[in-house]
């Protein structure tokens, strides 16, 4: 038994749980190794305290599971069978009598759970995402190098949308260019959905692309995410197109200076929130603190928002090992929209930024 599956099953006997039944694709997957999307199929994994994990997928997919390395049993099913029927069946004749069942709470929807607790009459459900969440918190080094190739190749997806800004340009076809430029690479899956935001749009957080042309005097957003072996990388750049007011050019070093100042501050020990506090401060005494409404950063990894939630509540302390974005941004509407995100490692001694691409000001002719 590998050692992600020993500590998941030492954590049942500590929490008098029988079994753990996970069904995200991601803990699957952090589990398994095995990388699926079943859309609506049921895709799960059971640990026990002692007994042989199993892990249940659809039919199809039972080979490609056996083939992700799994050594256990793998349980495929066809789209005319009841998988719940299986699952109860292999989790009893493991375990006779089911008295706790931990499941991911955030994930499960209410039909799987009723599903759940009519095969197990009068079970105990617990929540084993606190569980997941710190087992995934620090990297190893194949994690790592998995995150460092999504990341190198983001800083080559920002080159590439850089080199498309041209006057008259609309936002989809400088994203469908990245895009491709990306495939050409071998590039499967983006992190999310690629955004490329010019002019007034760059001041929504969270834009939507379309048929805007890119015109002189645009701050221009790009951010993005690729991922490489199931690992997700997340950065943004914001550059200038042609021209530059004097308060977008305050506002770009503004961000900067607070990204920057987070950047040093990282290092075991500190907490979520200094870092957070860190950059909000810089900010808020620019006079802008009203305009950056979101948490500086988040954990990054299988997930490209996992734990932890970097705010500025958030007391949790840094450990070498965590991976996270910084991401400070101002987005005044009608003025301008900035955010300079990067990935960061955090090390035995302070923090190692995985994202290289260059991020001082750039005004592009």
């Amino acid at each position: 038994m590998n050692e992600r599956l020993r500590n998941l099953s030492n954590w049942l006997t500590e929490v008098n749980a029988e079994v753990a039944f996970l069904t995200s694709p991601d803990n699957v997957f952090y589990l398994s190794g095995f990388l699926s999307d079943p859309h609506e199929r049921i895709l799960g994994i059971a640990v026990f305290q002692e007994a042989e994990p199993f892990l249940i997928c659809p039919g199809m997919e039972k080979e490609e599971a056996k083939s992700a390395g799994w050594p256990y049993e793998v349980i495929g099913y066809s789209d005319t069978e009841d998988p719940w029927e299986l699952v109860q069946q292999k989790i009893t004749s493991r375990v006779a009598n089911i008295h706790k069942v931990a499941i991911e709470k955030e994930h499960m929807t209410v039909e799987r759970y009723e599903h759940l607790k009519k095969i197990f009459n009068d079970v105990q459900i617990i929540s084993a995402e606190s569980k997941l969440r710190q087992l995934r918190l620090k990297k190893d080094p194949n994690e790592l190098k998995s995150i460092q190739k999504a990341c190198a190749l983001a800083d080559y997806a920002i080159e590439a949308g850089i080199a498309e800004i041209r006057e008259g340009k609309t936002e989809m076809e400088v994203l469908a260019a990245i895009e491709y430029a990306l495939k050409k690479k071998g590039v499967l899956e983006m992190s999310f959905s690629t955004m490329v935001l010019t002019g007034i749009n760059a001041a929504s957080p969270h834009g939507t692309p379309g048929n805007t042309k890119i015109k002189k005097g645009d701050l221009v957003l790009f951010d993005l995410g690729v991922v490489v072996d199931g690992y997700c990388s997340d950065i943004t750049r914001t550059v200038a197109y042609h021209d530059i007011t004097t308060e977008q050019e305050k506002i770009y070093q503004t961000v900067l200076t607070a990204q920057m100042e987070a950047l040093k501050a990282i290092k075991p020990g500190v907490s979520c929130s200094q870092i957070d506090l860190t950059a909000r401060n810089i900010i808020a005494s620019s006079g802008y603190g009203d305009f950056f409404p979101h948490r500086l950063g988040h954990g990054l990894g299988i997930s490209v928002h996992e734990y932890p939630s970097v705010t500025e509540t958030n007391q949790l302390p840094l450990e070498e090992g965590m991976v996270f974005t910084v991401e400070p941004g101002i987005y005044v509407p009608n003025v301008a929209g900035v955010r300079i995100e990067d990935d960061v490692i955090v090390t035995s001694s302070g923090s190692e930024v995985l994202t290289k691409f260059p991020k001082e000001l750039q005004v592009i002719k």
